[in-house]
């Protein structure tokens, strides 16, 4: 039976969520895509909390005119800002079974650029 591209999504994620964990030191920074938005978090997995969170929908990003790729690479400053502020340098990039390439890819140099290290 063809998987569906959730499915194969799934899949992938799960392959490469058993090779990478956060902890304090060097949290996990995923990245949810949706078709409109984009949104990341740090996730410390030892105990199994956010410590940060940045997405398109924040007022700062929401109320400018620009394209989704623009947004994306905006969250990836966003992100790197917040975690300067709580002193967090290195972090684990985990693009959630999603290609590395466009939004995706965008956010994740933003956030090189800013100053964090993946």
């Amino acid at each position: 039976m063809a998987l569906t591209k959730a499915g194969r999504r799934q899949r992938i994620k799960y392959r490469i969520r058993k090779r990478l964990s956060g902890n304090e030191d060097r949290p996990r920074m995923t990245v949810f895509r949706s078709n409109k938005q984009i949104y990341v978090q740090l996730v410390n997995d030892v105990t199994g909390e956010t410590l940060i969170s940045a997405s398109s929908r924040e007022k700062e990003i929401a109320g400018q005119k620009v394209n989704k790729t623009e947004q994306a690479k905006l969250v990836g400053k966003r992100i790197a800002e917040k975690a300067k502020e709580k002193g967090i340098e290195n972090v684990v990039f985990d693009r959630n079974g999603y290609l590395y390439h466009g939004r995706v890819k965008n956010l994740a140099d933003a956030a090189r650029e800013s100053g964090l290290k993946l």
